[in-house]
């Protein structure tokens, strides 16, 4: 969702007058509210991998009266074209997916070897089909309000005065192989410094960030305890990051906060975080990148081996 925001851009520069409108799932809510591109975000009520044809017609239906000029779809699948063909909206943009010709009538062919990143992809979906790329790329840009870290921190419970912040996200949804085991020992190293750490992450990071808590005590834990909208606003007000390649690093990329991005099993090259002050930090292994979930061969050391000393390298030549 976050490299999207590129396409929305790039559309706002062909159309200054365009209206942006995006169907996506709730959770994604926040995100969108703090793109300015985004006119309104319109809560997809299906979950991942649900067909649930009747609702999609239905929402489809219910759509009509916006009057679109063109659907974008993102996703591949069949799935996602139902609701604008339902919609009526006259031109559906989309690369060849899964058998919907047809539903997609605006349909592309994607050239991986042109369009080696996702978010070349992305702006691709916007431009005249086989267009030339821009030179650069607009880079995904959020606007936190004012007050949303203040609002943030004080619903948490969390200090508030000068002393410099460090947000760590530890996690990584898609598996082990992409999360460095070695946060403990950088948070340990920045509390003696007298900074504040700050552990984000979700319900499913907790273990991870209580580790991390007991083996370098003074962190504040927020696994868990926040929402999506309050990530994003105490990310904002953090003056440094470092995360596994992740969601939330694309969303401290996109805050514009200075990075440390650890790569594992993943390819910078095809994700990689879109900002300026951005460190990235990979062995580049011979058996990586293998894009598993866990080391097929037992070791992770694409990890494993990058130490603590090197990362706070990178961050130092940030700051």
């Amino acid at each position: 969702m976050v490299m999207a925001q590129s396409l929305f851009m790039v559309l706002r520069q062909k159309n200054p007058d365009v209206r942006i409108d995006v169907l996506a799932p709730g959770w994604s809510r926040p995100l969108l509210e703090r793109m300015p591109e985004v006119r309104h975000a319109i809560d997809m009520p299906l979950g991942h991998g649900q067909l649930q044809f009747g609702l999609r017609r239905s929402l489809g239906i219910t759509l009509r009266e916006q009057a679109y000029d063109q659907a974008i779809l993102l996703p591949n699948s069949l799935k996602s074209a139902l609701t604008p063909f339902f919609a009526r909206i006259p031109r559906r943009t989309g690369f060849v997916g899964e058998l919907r010709y047809g539903l997609v009538n605006d349909i592309r062919r994607l050239d991986k070897q042109r369009l080696t990143m996702t978010v070349q992809r992305f702006v691709a979906l916007g431009l005249d089909d086989r267009a030339a790329m821009p030179e650069a790329l607009p880079r995904p840009h959020l606007v936190s309000p004012s007050k949303g870290a203040d609002n943030a921190m004080l619903a948490l419970g969390l200090a508030s005065d000068d002393v410099p912040i460090l947000g760590l996200c530890p996690g990584a949804e898609y598996g082990p192989a992409k999360r460095w085991p070695h946060f403990a020992d950088l948070a340990a190293g920045y509390l003696r410094r007298g900074w504040r750490v700050w552990l984000f992450g979700s319900d499913k990071d907790r273990a991870i960030t209580r580790a991390i808590r007991e083996a370098a005590p003074g962190c504040d834990d927020l696994a868990g305890r926040t929402s999506l909208a309050q990530a994003i606003d105490l990310l904002a007000r953090c003056d440094a990051v470092v995360s596994n390649d992740s969601g939330l690093m694309h969303v401290a990329a996109a805050l514009a906060r200075p990075l440390v991005a650890i790569y594992g099993s993943s390819d910078p090259g095809f994700t990689p975080p879109l900002a300026e002050r951005v460190e990235i930090v990979r062995l580049g292994l011979e058996c990586s990148p293998c894009f598993a979930r866990d080391c097929p061969l037992g070791h992770t050391n694409c990890l494993n081996g990058i130490r603590p000393a090197v990362v706070g390298e990178a961050l130092e030549r940030l700051l």
